[in-house]
């Protein structure tokens, strides 16, 4: 069985979440909370030398870290990877969009000010960069949703899982969506697809980090 070491509340482990439940693949699920510091043990740091989560473990004992990297892993050979070469080469476009462009606002911004406690002194110096960028990048998704119900092809792939994760939870890092109702009702059509969960969800084996 595939292990998964995540922490709950990252946008990045719910990604790949989300795409096991869609695909109905078990899983087990191991608890890194990042804020105690269980990332930079030294056991999990000869799992991944980063140490960062999400990190996928597969039965052998290999390892493979990095959120989108393990969404494009988990869907090869599924509806949500397109087959045709310039649509898996579109899928990439706007996954690489979200790790350069969206998440680095976008997730920095929410785990700041939601998540660490005494987080919005601490970096009170990045906000406004934060709230430029990551407004400059919902922009660009709401005109490029303004004609076209999903990112690519107007099919639901792991593009819109990638930016979907960590944008229906940007209200939590200070970011108004309200002008962008391309991207609200983008929203809606993702919360909307067979076998989605919610941030909350959990499979049934679970395990307390090593």
């Amino acid at each position: 069985m595939l292990k998964l070491h995540a922490m709950q509340s990252s946008g990045n482990c719910y990604k790949v979440r989300m795409l096991l439940a869609r695909i109905n693949t078990p899983f087990e699920l191991v608890d890194v909370d990042l804020l105690r510091g269980e990332n930079r043990t030294p056991e999990f740091l000869m799992k991944n030398p980063e140490g960062r989560v999400p990190l996928l473990e597969m039965p052998g004992g290999r390892f493979l870290p990095e959120s989108n990297a393990i969404l494009f892993y988990l869907a090869e050979g599924t509806k949500l990877l397109p087959a045709d070469r310039l649509a898996r080469a579109e899928v990439l476009r706007w996954m690489f969009f979200e790790q350069h462009s969206h998440e680095p606002a976008i997730a920095a911004a929410r785990f700041w000010l939601k998540l660490v406690r005494g987080g919005r002194d601490l970096r009170t110096h990045d906000i406004d960069r934060w709230m430029e960028e990551g407004y400059r990048a919902l922009k660009v998704m709401d005109r490029h949703l303004q004609r076209r119900r999903f990112f690519v092809d107007q099919t639901f792939t792991i593009a819109d899982i990638a930016l979907y994760a960590h944008t229906h939870v940007a209200d939590e890092g200070d970011f108004d969506l309200s002008p962008f109702p391309a991207v609200r009702a983008w929203l809606a059509r993702v919360a909307a697809q067979p076998g989605h969960v919610d941030m909350e969800w959990r499979p049934q084996v679970v395990q307390a980090a090593d």
